[in-house]
């Protein structure tokens, strides 16, 4: 019979007591650095896109946005998921944890409430459009239709009601509110997730042990992060009033892995990553959190953008092929930062 495996103190960790002490300067200097490149990653395809004085490539914001759609995918299963798994299944949690995958239950739950949400959303929506005599298309396929799905679909709405709906500048307005709400709620799911991961991400680095490698990792992983959130932002088509929206959103992702760290930094004396506490909190908001990002990955993201987009479906074999390539350098670059991070 083979004797059970005795796992050392600092192998199996289920204290009470304070994270690392070590690179104290360094770690109060990672709040500024983080912030600063998060911030330029959300904030630079919304700024670029709306000012006339950056003549950027129209391709440029192709690749960030399809380099993003990958980043959110590969963020979602690698960054999200699997160490849920490894969180919930700790041996400092009790017996009935291990029982269960919880993890996968969690993320299947965000899968399914997230969807639903949406659901009953377009459904409120479709017949608030109903009223005004518009029909409502979830893929964007119809003439005159509004799409809730996507920067893409919305956007090719608006211009379409300007065209093909016979209604007053009152009725018009609404609707491009209607469709302006859609894309906001879309995006706001998946930068909620996004948030939730960061503010872990942020309260980790300030206290681990490996801080010097997992610095570096972080930098590169919120910047590609941020460009993938930016690029969904800077794509928004917002009434006038509402112009506001993608800044503040793009300013609030950047904040949020610097608060992490903040929070990490004031409560380091007490706070322990590997106690039993911390792996249940941790893994449950990384698992919901990984269901909201895989949905809006493959669901808003990925099938939206090359299935149901008109843009995708008439385009070349070239393009095609060169936003596959970006999405794919995005998932691939963030997955491999997962050997890491």
């Amino acid at each position: 019979m083979v004797a059970p495996k005795i796992l050392d103190d600092d192998v199996l960790n289920c204290g009470s007591g304070g994270g690392a002490h070590t690179y104290t300067g360094l770690r109060i200097a990672s709040v500024f650095i983080i912030w600063a490149g998060s911030s330029f990653g959300a904030l630079f395809p919304v700024l670029a896109r709306r000012s006339s004085l950056v003549n950027v490539p129209h391709s440029v914001f192709d690749f960030a946005k399809y380099f993003g759609s990958g980043v959110i995918i590969a963020t979602a299963f690698i960054h999200l998921l699997d160490p849920a798994i490894d969180e919930l299944s700790s041996p400092c949690l009790g017996a009935a944890w291990q029982e269960y995958p919880y993890a996968l239950a969690l993320a299947l739950f965000s899968i399914f409430a997230i969807f639903i949400i949406e659901l009953l959303a377009f459904r409120i929506g479709t017949a608030k459009l109903k009223k005004l005599g518009i029909t409502h298309d979830a893929h964007g396929h119809g003439v005159g239709s509004v799409s809730a799905h996507g920067p893409e679909g919305a956007s090719d709405a608006i211009r379409e009601v300007g065209k093909t709906v016979d209604a007053s500048d009152v009725e018009n307005e609404e609707v491009d509110e209607s469709a302006a709400a859609a894309q906001v709620i879309g995006v706001a799911i998946l930068e909620f997730g996004v948030v939730l991961h960061s503010v872990l991400v942020g309260l980790t680095l300030a206290v681990d042990p490996g801080f010097k490698v997992l610095f570096v990792v972080i930098v590169f992983h919120q910047l590609f992060e941020g460009l993938g959130i930016g690029s969904r932002l800077a794509y928004l088509r917002m009434p006038a009033r509402y112009n506001w929206v993608p800044i503040a959103a793009a300013l609030f992702y950047g904040l949020t892995t610097p608060i992490g760290i903040a929070v990490g930094l004031g409560v380091r004396t007490t706070y322990n990553p590997g106690s039993a506490r911390a792996s249940a909190v941790s893994g449950i908001l990384d698992a919901l959190s990984a269901g909201i990002l895989i949905y809006t990955g493959l669901v808003e993201l990925l099938a939206h953008e090359f299935l149901f987009s008109r843009d995708m479906r008439e385009a070349s074999n070239g393009k095609l092929a060169y936003a596959l390539g970006c999405m794919c350098t995005g998932c691939g670059l963030m997955a491999l930062l997962g050997k890491w991070a």
